[in-house]
């Protein structure tokens, strides 16, 4: 294979042919062109090699991390091993090409060019034959636990206009970290089992007050979960009605989703109101499996109510309570995090202490944490942690 034929069945790749978008094999590309023309290949390969070093040194590892992780065409068609025989021969035809553009070296490829000089401003990257058709067929099969594209590589993503935002560094907050609480936050659990089970999920709104750690049960669970296929979605309040779209989209994808709503509440005649009882229930569109709302909120109606509102001049007044409590109905499950007795807030501290290196006499901690919390407006795993942060960090309390 010379350089005009590597070229050409690189640029036609049809499949995989958003690969060739990759900032790598884009530097790659226009080093070929440049061996080629017989002029400025050395500038063009360093900067292919600065591309690839950036990530590995491993041509065939970059190679085969890109490629499994693109969401091609097959992908886009819900059908990563394509049925018609067209696109199965051109999915095999291209695996094996990309099987050998993998073995791919620096010497080979100054040979090719007849360019063998050059080799002594560059480095050598590493290479090696591996199997990318067997690979691409393992990788298909497990799509509902790897994902393609950015679902393979972040599991926590935003909403910007409309389009989902991969967030690079997500709260890393572990189950193992969430002492207390253990019977709410286990109905938690067992519904988004059953949401990755493909036996259907309810929807959850966690209720309760602040600082009980609701928010920090959804996160924990993204995070444990998403090994086994679970991607989480944070939608804000007043992006409510891109969820249609969002629902659209992602019931299309192999993997089960959480769309996010945290600390959740509505003033009278908003607008978001009506289009979230929509989302829940109600649309016409139905409810992907592989989808569930998971709410956070410290009102147990999610309606802001006022005194003046139930002493109106309404003719049919308990039909509007009715249709502003309607909404909380809509969630399939609801669990309730209270604030925390005097026993279980001592049980909380005390199991949160080792994370945050105190090591005191339990009564004097526990003492000095409930005087703590009494001028922080009341018990919580959050005024818990504040103090131990606090107290660890030798700040008086």
């Amino acid at each position: 294979m010379n350089i005009r034929e590597l070229s050409n069945r690189l640029d036609s790749l049809v499949i995989f042919r958003a690969v060739l978008d990759d900032a790598v094999l884009a530097r790659l590309r226009t080093a070929l062109g440049a061996l080629e023309r017989g002029e400025g290949a050395v500038g063009a390969l360093a900067d292919f090699e600065a591309a690839l070093f950036a990530h590995t040194c491993d041509w065939t590892e970059y190679l085969m991390e890109t490629v499994l992780e693109d969401e091609n065409l097959c992908v886009r068609r819900r059908s990563p091993i394509p049925a018609q025989p067209a696109l199965r021969a051109c999915l095999v035809r291209e695996l094996d090409f990309l099987t050998e553009l993998g073995t791919l070296t620096l010497s080979r490829l100054l040979a090719m060019a007849g360019a063998e000089e050059a080799g002594q401003f560059l480095t050598p990257w590493e290479a090696s034959r591996r199997d990318f058709a067997a690979a691409y067929e393992t990788r298909a099969a497990q799509a509902g636990q790897w994902g393609y594209g950015m679902f393979a590589k972040y599991h926590v993503f935003t909403v910007s206009d409309g389009a989902l935002v991969p967030v690079r560094c997500p709260d890393n907050q572990t189950l193992a970290q969430l002492p207390g609480y253990e019977r709410e936050r286990e109905k938690v659990i067992s519904n988004t089992r059953a949401l990755l089970s493909g036996a259907g999920a309810a929807n959850v709104l966690l209720y309760g007050d602040a600082g009980t750690g609701k928010s920090s049960t959804v996160k924990a669970i993204a995070n444990a979960f998403a090994p086994d296929g679970l991607r989480l979605v944070e939608v804000k309040k007043h992006q409510l009605y891109q969820i249609p779209a969002l629902m659209d989209e992602l019931s299309r994808n192999p993997l089960k989703f959480i769309l996010f709503i945290d600390d959740l509440s509505f003033t009278a005649n908003d607008d978001n109101f009506a289009a979230l009882k929509a989302i829940l229930e109600g649309s016409v569109s139905g409810s992907p499996r592989n989808i569930a709302v998971y709410a956070t909120s410290n009102r147990r109606h999610l309606v802001k109510e006022t005194f003046a509102d139930r002493d109106g001049d309404e003719l049919y007044a308990a039909d509007t309570r009715q249709e502003m409590m309607s909404l909380a109905a809509r969630f399939g499950l609801t669990v309730t995090f209270l604030r925390p007795e005097k026993q279980r807030f001592r049980e909380i501290l005390l199991a949160l202490a080792p994370q945050y290196g105190v090591d005191c006499p339990e009564e004097q901690l526990v003492e000095q944490a409930e005087a703590f919390a009494l001028r922080a407006g009341g018990r919580s795993p959050r005024v818990a942690r504040q103090f131990l942060q606090l107290y660890g960090s030798g700040v008086t309390v």
